[in-house]
């Protein structure tokens, strides 16, 4: 006989398990299905380790760099890359477990296995032990993308890896080959690149991070790369390769004229895409868009009552916290709530060096829109704390409605930036203006301060910097 729920949610990634144990908080019988790990992609295979990598290696290179400048005397520091990948896995194990013990604290029945619907009101799930029937008056479908491969380039996540077999390096690297040069790509090669491996990274568009990030910020992050040694190619599409010896000799086209590198590992960082070719869902009808996303209305419901989509299945951004805010929504919905995705903007980091973070509108996107605009910067390198940390790259922008000074988009790129634009999301959902921010009295001496002195220079009257 079939087990029955309220609502079953198809994946633990950070929408699915989010959606699980607000729906218990809610009264409803609910179960989550996983098949590989609690927390899924996020906490497993990518958020989180990376950051974890990431972080290393920056304490790694200012022990080389920095340290000696404070003082500090460190001899010879050594990376034990075996280590450091048990710390990774602690860290990722942790999370995981977290999960778990959560969504077993408000008592959501856990089933590990690979889900199939068989009707829009049924589902089998196969694992170990067999495969049973489950029904549910409501499905939440969470089972998020995966990375794209290219042709000639299939992963084995050894030599030609995706961004997991990347996380998993245990050994010391002495070349690699990013072909991509979005936000996975330039976070896992930076990391990489401060470790000592040789980092090329083979871009086909013109520039780095396009239409992802503000153009400014760019600049900064393009010319850290290069002092990190970073190579890159840019209007470079990767054509094949071919084993060696000592690797791989890939070979790219610039302007139609092939070249080749020698490179002992291969990362593919092309961008990530929906896993809606599984679970059944085109056999029980669900509508798909042109990129292979479910479509869903403003409550996450799809085209067939009962059923909802969260996540990265459910379209862009690709984000955790966008799948963890659906997640909360959908199971508010199921349970009876009026309530609609009605976020202004969803916040975006990438954990380069420096960090880049952004929320709201580009110059270019307030010009498409006939927004007139008015635009402040402050540097890093004119706030106490940051000077006094030796990390002074970068700036805080502002941009605002020249009209009545609200507040359309902040752009950070420097030290912290993934912490400091969650003040810059809230004054931009609650329709803050540039005195909002500039008359709150921030903390000193803090890297906050930079948000308070852009609003500040956005407004004309800078205190910390000479603007003409």
């Amino acid at each position: 006989m079939a087990k029955n729920f309220d609502v079953v949610v198809i994946g633990a990634g950070p929408g699915g398990y989010v959606a699980a144990i607000r729906s218990a908080q809610l009264g409803l019988k609910t179960a989550v299905i996983e098949r590989e790990f609690w927390g899924g992609v996020c906490l497993n295979v990518g958020c989180i380790p990376s950051k974890a990598l990431i972080k290393a290696s920056s304490y790694f290179k200012k022990a080389q760099d920095f340290f000696p400048e404070m003082g500090i005397e460190v001899k010879d520091p050594k990376i034990n890359h075996k280590k450091l990948q048990d710390y990774k896995q602690g860290v990722c194990d942790r999370m995981s477990g977290g999960v778990a013990q959560l969504l077993k604290g408000n008592k959501v029945e856990q089933i590990m296995g690979e889900a199939n619907f068989v009707s829009k009101n049924e589902i089998e799930v196969s694992s170990k032990s067999g495969k049973e029937k489950i029904t549910a008056k409501n499905f939440i479908i969470a089972t998020g993308s995966r990375p794209i491969e290219i042709p000639g380039f299939s992963f084995d996540e050894k030599g030609i890896m995706s961004s997991t077999g990347a996380l998993a390096i245990d050994k010391a690297v002495k070349s690699v080959a990013v072909i991509g040069g979005g936000y996975i790509g330039l976070e896992i090669g930076t990391y990489l690149a401060k470790i000592g491996t040789e980092v090329t990274v083979i871009e086909a568009a013109d520039g780095l991070l396009k239409g992802v990030v503000d153009k400014d910020c760019v600049q900064v992050v393009s010319r850290k790369l290069k002092k990190l040694g970073v190579k890159v190619i840019t209007k470079a599409f990767a054509k094949s390769q071919k084993k060696t010896s000592k690797g791989y000799e890939l070979t790219y086209e610039v302007d139609g004229k092939a070249s080749t590198i020698e490179v002992e590992k291969i990362l593919v960082t092309v961008g990530r895409k929906p896993n809606s070719d599984q679970l059944n869902l085109k056999g029980i009808g669900i509508e798909l868009d042109k990129q292979g996303c479910i479509k869903v209305n403003p409550q996450m419901k799809t085209n067939i009552e009962g059923i909802y989509a969260i996540g990265d299945i459910a379209g862009q951004p690709m984000l955790a916290h966008k799948a963890s805010h659906e997640g909360v929504l959908a199971a508010e919905v199921i349970a009876g709530q009026n309530r609609v995705y009605d976020a202004k903007t969803v916040p975006a980091v990438i954990f380069v060096d420096p960090e880049v973070a952004s929320v709201g509108l580009t110059e270019e996107e307030c010009k498409a829109q006939g927004i007139e605009v008015k635009v402040g910067k402050f540097p890093f390198g004119a706030n106490g704390k940051a000077v006094s940390i030796g990390e002074t790259d970068g700036f805080v922008k502002i941009i605002a409605d020249k009209k009545d000074h609200i507040v359309k988009g902040v752009h950070i790129c420097g030290p912290e930036a993934s912490n400091l634009i969650s003040e810059a999301a809230l004054a931009i959902e609650m329709g803050a203006r540039l005195e909002d921010i500039a008359l709150t009295i921030h903390p000193h001496p803090t890297l906050g301060e930079t948000m308070m002195e852009a609003a500040e220079a956005t407004l004309g009257h800078a205190i910390h910097i000479i603007q003409k």
